[in-house]
């Protein structure tokens, strides 16, 4: 075998983005003005990710080298939130608990995976491979919902420590929970800026999902997938890849 660990990202990753796009919909038109600030909190956390720590396993981390002690992710994201919506951190951060992390996880009960999934995560787990999950949001839940919670060996947001993809923190995280090398593990994902670059900078390979109407309708398509050391359409594609 290639390797001896996969790891997952998890949204558009093990089902398809849109089948949790359609059932968003009724929220995404009440909620379009928490949705762009969101997006443009996450542009801003990315930027400065070096400043933030969250988390026991970053606890050595905590402070800057000129002394100055680093903030706590949550804290930060609902602090540049409230500001882009002209409201206090704390009604910010219930905003973002509420609505976001947890308004959206019971619909992932009605979201289907894609095909074989299941049947390749089996495969890996008959032939000792270990698995991990990382995913940028809260992924514990969704997993439970999606019927797949049982299968991992860590499973890790990497809001948890202070940093977001493409940071090399959260994948290398990834690695010393699942107690494996960089090297050892294949990460696969759906986003050669986030998932592939990430993994790639903290050592390990990166396979990239693309459904097959993504091979023949980007026409950039040919570069991304030479970013990735693996590219696929179809999960037994991918089994066939990591156990051949």
């Amino acid at each position: 075998m290639k390797f001896s660990a996969v790891g997952f990202d998890l949204d558009g990753t093990l089902y398809p983005n849109y089948r949790l796009y359609v059932r968003l919909i009724p929220f995404l038109l009440k909620e379009q003005r928490l949705m762009r600030a969101m997006g443009k909190v996450r542009i801003e956390l990315r930027k400065n990710n070096t400043l933030f720590t969250s988390g026991a396993s970053f606890a050595a981390d905590a402070s800057l080298a000129d002394g100055k002690a680093k903030r706590d992710f949550y804290d930060v994201q609902a602090e540049i939130m409230g500001k882009i919506l002209g409201e206090s951190a704390e009604t910010a951060k219930e905003r973002i608990e509420r609505h976001i992390y947890r308004g959206w996880e019971p619909l992932f009960k009605k979201v289907r995976l894609f095909s074989h999934v299941k049947e390749t995560l089996d495969a890996f787990r008959e032939a000792g491979i270990k698995l991990g999950l990382l995913s940028d949001f809260p992924p514990e839940a969704k997993l439970e919902n999606l019927g797949i919670s049982e299968y991992w060996h860590t499973v890790l947001s990497s809001e948890m420590t202070g940093r977001l993809k493409p940071d090399a923190a959260p994948f290398l995280e990834l690695a010393r929970l699942m107690d494996m090398k960089p090297e050892q593990i294949l990460y696969v994902g759906n986003s050669v800026s986030y998932d592939v670059k990430g993994a790639q900078k903290a050592g390990m390979k990166a396979a990239l999902i693309r459904p097959p109407w993504k091979f023949t309708s980007s026409a950039s398509f040919g570069t991304k997938r030479s970013a990735a050391d693996f590219c696929f359409s179809g999960y037994r594609q991918l089994c066939d890849y990591v156990l051949n």
